[in-house]
């Protein structure tokens, strides 16, 4: 527990306590929360608090995995984007098909050492080219059923609902993805040396407002108490973590929203807070004009960040965060094969995944379909893995979850093989 200066609330004067100002402050504090529902989902226990820890990026706006994991040996790749194509000799060869564009070349010794894999050929059960509808039912990921709740949530379900850090949305304010909607309890930080409570009309130091929550926790339910003991627990650990320096330079991560999110959600995983799961965005990947060339342009400045950020965030961790942490990339949709008119492209279907942790086997996972004509789904990249399998693998191979069937209701993963 930290002193009251450092959760950030000056000294002042003690303020009388209401529930409803109590959850007012929760609010504040960016805690969302409700009482724990049954997911169906089952834990494998034992590991202490702080491993197992999975960082989902998304990748907002359409990521276009056929530019990052670039299909050199597709005769039909070149063809179909003569002045945006990646060519083959300036990629790092992977193997016979693929070669990672050179923007990624912070991430090749990652690559190299097995810390860093891909899924190619990725998709939805129903895809759609609408930014809302397939971000919306990527984080339900509970197509043809009623279950309104996130697929985070539903894991966080089977996790006991142990506390508000379990699963964390960093830097993106109080903005929760939809993949965390639910009852269970979780919490949302722009970032660290940002969070602190506040009154309305007062401010109170942190032990004060503990009392006052003793006070109004006599004879009232666990949804009022529950969520506030979960929030000052974690408001005063944020607060002792944001008072430890801890330069994100030196690590090399970009000075950028991404950098200070991954910096973040780094100096989480190493305070062993208990952090479960993380939420990190990554947005401007939208790319209808001005694509760029393979070493400039719009494409290459977002993945050139994204691999910088990405890099330092596995220096961040060391050799020992690694081995406990696996990092997936996810977005709505890919982009269509073949260049516009504009230099860029349109939304498609089939997409790329990247894969960042310990225990991989490295190299591009998936069935690959082809780029010909014949093999193309209305146009687009055929996705021949379902996401779901990706994120099933992850959560029971790295994550201690041994079945997934509340989780992703009615879905039967299939094998990716990402482990070792």
């Amino acid at each position: 527990m930290t002193s009251e200066a450092n959760c950030g609330c000056p000294e002042g004067q003690r303020a009388s306590f209401s529930r409803r100002g109590l959850l007012r402050t929760a609010a504040a504090a960016g805690l969302t929360a409700g009482l724990t529902t049954a997911s169906g989902v089952e834990l494998a226990f034992g590991a202490p608090a702080g491993t197992g820890t999975l960082v989902v990026l998304s990748l907002h706006g359409g990521f276009d995995g056929l530019s990052a994991i670039v299909p050199s040996g597709d005769a039909n790749y070149l063809k179909a984007r003569p002045t945006i194509g990646v060519p083959a000799s300036v990629t790092k060869k992977v193997d016979a098909m693929f070669g990672l564009h050179p923007a990624l070349a912070p991430l090749y010794d990652l690559w190299d050492a097995g810390q860093m894999a891909a899924v190619h050929a990725v998709g939805q059960d129903d895809p759609s080219r609408s930014h809302f509808a397939a971000q919306e039912a990527m984080e339900r990921a509970a197509p043809g059923s009623g279950v309104r709740t996130g697929w985070i949530d539903r894991t966080l379900g089977g996790l006991g609902n142990p506390g508000g850090l379990t699963a964390t949305q960093v830097g993106n304010g109080s903005q929760l993805p939809l993949s965390m909607s639910g009852p269970n309890l979780k919490f949302a930080v722009g970032t660290i040396a940002g969070v602190k409570l506040s009154g309305s009309g007062s401010q109170v130091p942190l032990n004060g407002w503990k009392a006052g929550l003793k006070a109004s926790r006599a004879g009232a339910s666990a949804q009022v108490w529950q969520p506030l003991t979960a929030a000052f627990q974690a408001v005063g650990n944020l607060g002792a973590l944001a008072a430890k320096t801890d330069d994100p330079k030196t690590y090399g991560y970009p000075n950028s929203n991404l950098g200070n999110a991954l910096h973040d959600t780094g100096r989480l995983i190493k305070a062993d807070l208990g952090l479960r799961v993380a939420t990190v965005d990554l947005g401007d990947w939208d790319m209808h004009a001005g694509l760029g060339k393979s070493d400039s342009g719009w494409m290459h400045r977002q993945l050139t960040e994204l691999s910088t950020a990405l890099a330092a965030f596995a220096k961040q961790l060391g050799p020992d965060g690694m081995k406990n942490t696996t990092l997936i990339t996810l977005s709505e949709f890919g982009r269509r094969i073949e260049e516009n008119g504009s230099g860029g492209l349109d939304h498609g279907h089939g997409n790329a995944v990247l894969v960042m942790g310990g225990g991989l086997k490295k190299g591009v996972h998936g069935k690959w379909p082809g780029l010909a004509a014949s093999a193309r789904v209305d146009g687009d990249l055929a996705g021949t893995t379902d996401y779901r399998s990706i994120v099933s693998e992850v959560l029971k191979k790295r994550c201690g979850v041994s079945s997934v069937s509340g989780v992703f209701p009615g879905f039967k993963p299939k094998a990716v093989g990402l482990f070792t």
